[in-house]
């Protein structure tokens, strides 16, 4: 890796810092491949990842001074691209916490909505500027933003351009935690501790399960839970969980 992300280890935590600060952590090809190169092998022994920036911002979204002019075709493929990496960070079956401050803007909003857990900072800025730049997002907002926020929400937000705070993200579901400043990487930290004590089997069910439930039918979605529960329950996680709750202690997986 270069020094465009790094990555310290502490333990079951993986901490990856987004490290462009000059160009407030904007994504670019090397960025996005590094993510893509991390989450496509991780670490043996990583359980959950931290994901943050650095300088005062988390990511600005594409890094327009290094965009290439592309035709329509590449353009698409381009698009396809952010699309396997965004979709490995949210199902590589590690859950992934974000620390979040000053931008999160464009791809950056595309990247933390791929992440599980959000953090928020009293400086983070939430928006979608691309209507303003004449073109249109393709890192996933329209499916990750637009199931958050809604349609018709989101179609506001790109109109207008209109910039969200850290109390109004975790009012609309941008973050889930909005924290006071620089508290956002040692909740982060404490919370990713907690997730790392969890069953394995477990975090990966609910990371891949739990999003697809929700594009299926009723139907489906009650059968596919029940399946979920077929094989975490009968899991050998699942009979050490049950024996120290009986035993009134902490259970240790494997």
């Amino acid at each position: 890796m270069t020094n465009t992300l790094k990555i310290d280890i502490d333990g079951a935590i993986a901490v990856l810092t987004m490290n462009r600060p000059d160009k407030r952590n904007a994504m670019n090809d090397t960025l996005l491949a590094e993510l893509d190169a991390f989450f496509s092998a991780p670490p043996e022994g990583v359980k959950v990842v931290v994901l943050t920036g650095t300088a005062g911002h988390y990511c600005s979204g594409l890094d327009l001074s290094e965009q290439v002019q592309r035709d329509a075709e590449g353009t698409m493929r381009h698009s396809r691209g952010w699309h396997a990496v965004m979709e490995r960070i949210q199902f590589s079956g590690l859950p992934v916490v974000s620390a979040m401050f000053g931008a999160v803007i464009g791809g950056g909003l595309e990247l933390a909505t791929s992440t599980h857990v959000r953090i928020a900072e009293p400086s983070t800025i939430f928006q979608l500027p691309e209507g303003r730049r004449g073109i249109y997002v393709g890192g996933g907002a329209s499916v990750r933003v637009g199931r958050i926020l809604g349609a018709d929400r989101m179609i506001e937000m790109m109109l207008t351009g209109r910039k969200y705070g850290a109390d109004e993200g975790l009012a609309l579901g941008l973050c889930h935690y909005s924290v006071a400043e620089g508290a956002a990487l040692p909740l982060a930290m404490d919370l990713a501790a907690k997730i790392a004590k969890n069953a394995s089997l477990s975090n990966y069910i609910m990371i891949h399960a739990i999003s697809r439930i929700e594009d299926m039918a009723k139907a489906d979605g009650l059968f596919t839970e029940s399946l979920c529960a077929a094989l975490a329950q009968t899991s050998p996680d699942a009979v050490e969980g049950l024996q120290a709750f009986l035993q009134k202690r902490q259970p240790v997986f494997r």
